[in-house]
């Protein structure tokens, strides 16, 4: 890509993420859906967050995983499937991860 429409296109996409993020609030009270609907949207992020959790638990390509990233990966998973802010569930699963490796734990 040339640096001339290197700008230009990194605002268009700052402009459509910013309008694709703005139509859930605004069109909240716009759209009713049915329960089981409701029911299937909770059960995908479910599906997504466990394949997120497994995806960064189980990197590819090493040969020795250790102990310490899976653990800390679980934590934070387990946290945001409780819905503790996702701040807080990042932060608690680096947190693990680090203070299981100060203690020696690969």
């Amino acid at each position: 890509m040339n640096a001339p429409y290197l700008l230009p296109a990194m605002l268009a996409l700052a402009v459509g993420t910013y309008a694709l993020r703005w139509t859930g609030p605004a069109m909240r009270h716009r759209m009713r859906l049915s329960p089981r609907m409701i029911h299937l949207l909770d059960t995908g992020a479910l599906i997504l967050l466990a394949a997120l959790v497994a995806t960064t638990a189980l990197p590819a390509g090493t040969d020795h995983l250790g102990l310490a990233l899976p653990t800390g990966v679980a934590v934070g998973g387990v946290l945001a499937w409780r819905r503790v802010p996702l701040l807080i569930a990042i932060l608690a699963a680096a947190a693990t991860t680090a203070l299981l490796r100060l203690l020696g734990v690969q």
